[in-house]
């Protein structure tokens, strides 16, 4: 079946869940005991039937405004989550603006519009979960997979190769790849990855292999052949990609703008360079803190009264640690070690079965436990809820010269959790690894993606030493 017939089948599935939802909120609002809630004139289900209608159908062109309805991304759920929640949040705010300005009649209630949009997210989340597990079973999935064919290979192009093995639902199938001659140094076993040819060879490959995208790894071939490529993929009606090598940091803020009529190719800011997402992201940091505070006070009040009985002295230990943009702060922790742990070794890792470790410390450290009096330096600002871990000095002095990239990772707030510690990257982990989770968390940074992770930190807990 075509492609675009799961597109329509996703339009419509998204229209029935967005009059389901204003439904559902007509019933929450005037039926429950929310209807002594307000001031609202009554009104009969017909008289309210025109607001349902126009916000069934404004919600679909919203999420449509979104880039949501597109064969190339149905297999995206993480992505079309968030447009999701981003669209569903546009609208309630916009869609109860305009009823108040224009004065609709009858007056719309405000409770309403909130219970709307809070149903429609939940109903939309849920089918998509039941749609895509439907699209992702053999005989659908492949045609809704992109077939891609990679031009040279490079450390880059095994960084997205990895990526994409990752991904279960991933929207890309790599045929292949061609070699163009200029060396492809980091080429993977033809076995794993195949060697489907040369240059020459791309043609005849792309139709022989039905390819619906091209990307080049390596653009240290000739002017020419590049050109040449790039015409083919116009012609055939092909994805021409490009991986930018030449930039290894922040590759997601690339932009094409042009300097004097020349197109220029440059780096440009980050979604945390934004003031109005700066503050969005300190509004949540503060109300986390808050909240996170007063709920772990019990639990913190009793594993250090434990601590103090097995190891009597200091429950709560205070370590420097780089915080954003280099500068140090002092990170507070429940003390999981015994005294002067590191006196005779300095400072070293957490590892498995750490001998320095309290009884109690191995259960807070599985359970993040120890980590709760940090909800004090967000609340400060020091850290953010979410962020790259910050590390200590003393262990990673010499990193910023041996791994690339490391002290990009700076740009942000350290954070309580973050993107790397929910793939299981944490303690004594890969640090080159971490750094590229770090560096995709400030790249795609949302407030989305925060609330995700933190919903994440409670289910992952690998390498908690």
């Amino acid at each position: 079946m075509s492609p675009h017939i799961w597109v329509l089948v996703s339009i419509l599935g998204d229209l029935i869940m967005a009059v389901l939802a204003a439904y559902s909120a007509y019933g929450l609002r005037f039926h429950t005991v929310l209807r002594d809630f307000g001031n609202f004139d009554a009104m009969t289900f017909r008289q309210y039937g025109g607001h349902m209608a126009l916000g069934s159908l404004t919600l679909v062109l919203v999420l449509g405004w979104q880039d949501i309805y597109h064969q190339n991304v149905l297999l995206r759920s993480r992505w079309i989550s968030s447009r999701i929640a981003k669209g569903v949040l546009i609208w309630t705010a916009g869609f109860l603006a305009i009823t108040l300005a224009l004065k609709l009649q009858p007056s719309i209630s405000r409770v309403y519009v909130m219970l709307n949009g809070a149903t429609a997210l939940l109903l939309l989340l849920g089918w998509r979960v039941g749609f895509l597990h439907f699209l992702r079973a053999p005989g659908r999935v492949e045609a809704l997979r992109q077939r891609a064919l990679f031009v040279g290979w490079n450390e880059e192009a095994l960084s997205l190769w990895k990526t994409l093995k990752r991904d279960h639902a991933c929207a890309y199938d790599i045929v292949g790849w061609v070699q163009t001659g200029a060396g492809d140094e980091s080429r993977p076993k033809d076995e794993i990855f195949p060697r489907l040819g040369h240059m020459a060879d791309v043609e005849r490959l792309v139709a022989a292999h039905a390819v619906d995208m091209v990307v080049v790894a390596d653009l240290h071939g000739p002017r020419e052949q590049m050109v040449a490529l790039a015409n083919l993929c116009e012609r055939e009606l092909i994805q021409f990609k490009v991986i930018p090598s030449c930039f290894q940091v922040f590759v997601s803020g690339l932009t094409l703008e042009t300097i004097a009529g020349t197109p220029v190719l440059g780096v440009t800011r980050l979604p945390l360079d934004g003031t109005v997402n700066v503050f969005a992201k300190r509004a949540l940091d503060v109300v986390g803190a808050v909240v996170g505070l007063v709920l772990s006070a019990p639990v913190v009040a009793a594993f250090s009264a434990m601590v103090w009985l097995e190891s009597r002295g200091p429950v709560f230990y205070r370590q420097r640690r780089w915080g954003v943009n280099g500068v140090p702060f002092e990170i507070i922790k429940i003390r999981s070690m015994k005294l002067d742990a590191e006196k005779t070794a300095g400072a070293q890792w957490c590892v498995k079965d750490d001998p320095r470790r309290l009884r109690v410390g191995a259960f807070m450290r599985k359970w993040n436990i120890d980590e709760l009096p940090q909800f004090w330096n967000v609340l400060k600002g020091e850290m953010s809820l979410v962020g790259p871990r910050p590390e200590r000095p003393e262990l990673i002095a010499g990193f910023k010269h041996q791994i690339p990239h490391y002290n990009a990772r700076h740009h942000s707030k350290p954070g309580m959790t973050g993107w790397a510690q929910v793939n299981g990257l944490r303690g004594d982990t890969d640090l080159g690894e971490r750094i590229q989770c770090d560096l995709w968390y400030l790249e795609n940074w949302s407030l989305w993606l925060d609330l995700q992770i933190m919903l994440l930190t409670f289910f992952k807990r690998d390498n908690a030493y």
